[in-house]
C-alpha cells in the first residue's frame, strides 16, 4: 500500500517538474510545443538527436535545464520502477496488491484529467510563472507571441540561391519593407551574423536569412528569379501590402469610435 502511493507520488512529481521545465523553457523563446516536446523527452532519456536539440544544447540556459532535467528522470524512472514492483511483490496477500493496483490506477486517472484540464493547466502554469520570475533570473522571451506568429505570420529561414531574386541585392533595392517583410539577421559563411542589417546591406549567395512576415509573402520571395516576373510579384505583394495597412487602419477608426 505505502510502495503504491509512494509511486503515485512519484508520478505525480514527474509530471510537475516536466511542467516546470517547459515553462522555463518558454522563457528561453521556445515554443511551447516544443519546449514540452524536450522536456519530455529529456526527463525520459529518449535522447532524441534533431537540430533543435543541438540549438537547444548550445544555448546556455536551456542547456542547464536539460541537464538536470536529465539528471531528475533518472533517479526518477529508477524510484518508480522500485516502487512498482514493491507494490506487487512486498505485500503478502492478493488483497493488498489489488489495492495497490486501484491506488495506481485511480490516482494515474485523476493524474490524466488534472493534466488534461485547461483549468488547471491555466492556474499551475500561472503558480509556476509567478515563482520562476520571483526566484529565478531567467528573462521571458516568448517570441512566438511577442511577434505575433499567427494569423499567417511566420518567421523563415532560408538560402539565398545564385540565381535569386535577392542574390547580390542590397535590402534598399530590394524593398522588402513595402511588401512586409521584415530581415530579421543574415547568417553569412566566413563572416558570422548580421543582426538587423541596414538598407546598403548586399544579399550575397548562400547566405541564409531569416525573415519575418506574412507566408505566403516570404514564400514569393524566395520562388522569384531574376527576371521580369520577379518585377510583377514584387509589386503584386506591396499592394497587398498598402490593402493590409488601409483595413488596419479601418479597424482602428472602428475601435475608437
Amino acid at each position: 500500500m505505502i510502495a503504491a502511493v509512494s509511486l503515485f507520488l512519484i508520478i505525480t512529481i514527474s509530471v510537475l517538474i516536466t511542467k516546470i521545465s517547459t515553462i522555463a523553457l518558454v522563457h528561453t523563446g521556445l515554443s511551447e510545443e516544443s519546449a514540452k516536446f524536450q522536456s519530455r523527452s529529456a526527463y525520459t532519456g529518449a535522447g532524441l538527436s534533431t537540430a533543435e536539440t543541438e540549438n537547444i544544447m548550445n544555448h546556455p540556459v536551456r542547456r542547464k535545464i536539460i541537464y538536470n532535467l536529465m539528471l531528475i528522470g533518472n533517479a526518477g524512472i529508477v524510484t518508480a520502477m522500485s516502487s512498482l514492483i514493491l507494490t506487487f511483490v512486498l505485500p503478502e496477500s492478493n488483497a493488498s496488491r489489488f489495492y495497490g493496483f486501484l491506488i495506481i490506477v485511480g490516482g494515474i486517472l485523476v493524474l490524466w484529467f488534472g493534466i488534461r484540464s485547461k483549468w488547471v493547466n491555466h492556474g499551475l502554469s500561472k503558480v509556476i510563472n509567478r515563482m520562476l520570475k520571483k526566484y529565478t533570473d531567467l528573462e521571458v522571451q516568448d517570441y512566438a507571441a511577442v511577434l505575433h506568429l499567427k494569423d499567417n505570420f511566420k518567421i523563415i529561414k532560408a538560402t539565398v540561391d545564385t540565381d535569386g531574386w535577392m542574390c547580390n541585392r542590397t535590402l534598399q533595392e530590394l524593398d522588402l519593407r513595402e511588401e512586409g517583410i521584415t530581415v530579421l539577421g543574415v547568417e553569412r559563411e566566413g563572416a558570422g551574423y548580421f543582426g538587423s542589417p541596414s538598407g546598403n546591406f548586399k544579399m550575397l549567395p548562400h547566405d541564409e536569412v531569416t525573415l519575418y512576415g506574412k507566408s505566403d509573402g516570404i514564400k514569393s520571395i524566395y520562388n522569384r528569379k531574376k527576371d521580369y516576373y520577379a518585377h510583377l510579384e514584387h509589386k503584386k505583394f506591396v499592394e497587398k501590402e498598402e490593402e493590409r495597412k488601409a483595413n488596419d487602419v479601418e479597424k482602428m477608426k472602428t475601435t475608437t469610435d
